[in-house]
């Protein structure tokens, strides 16, 4: 089966959407997307887009590739200038967040 996956949050009047590439998963092809890309010879993409819910428009996008290929997830953080993603997989993790005291 290919899975897909499509997350969605809201700012205003602008949608922003997390785009995942099709997951392998066991024998359930050809979905009318696979058609559409083939046709537009594009690619399954992961990233963001942002639409204009009023006209509909894509304002903006970001293509992420390496070894991100899912997101799970997309919040709007309202006041935020420079979020950042943090791995599991390195120490910066402890030294930046933290739950609770210290004490």
């Amino acid at each position: 089966m290919v899975e897909t996956r499509c997350v969605l949050s809201f700012a205003g009047k602008y949608a922003v959407v997390g785009l995942s590439q099709p997951r392998e998963v066991g024998t359930f092809q050809g979905l009318p997307l696979d058609e559409k890309l083939t046709k537009a010879g594009a690619a399954p993409r992961c990233g963001l887009m942002v639409i204009d819910t009023e006209t509909g428009d894509t304002l903006h996008w970001l293509r992420i590739e390496g070894i991100v290929e899912e997101l799970y997830d997309v919040i709007v953080l309202p006041g935020v200038k420079r979020p950042m993603s943090l791995g599991f997989q390195s120490d910066e993790i402890h030294r930046i967040i933290t739950i609770g005291d210290d004490e």
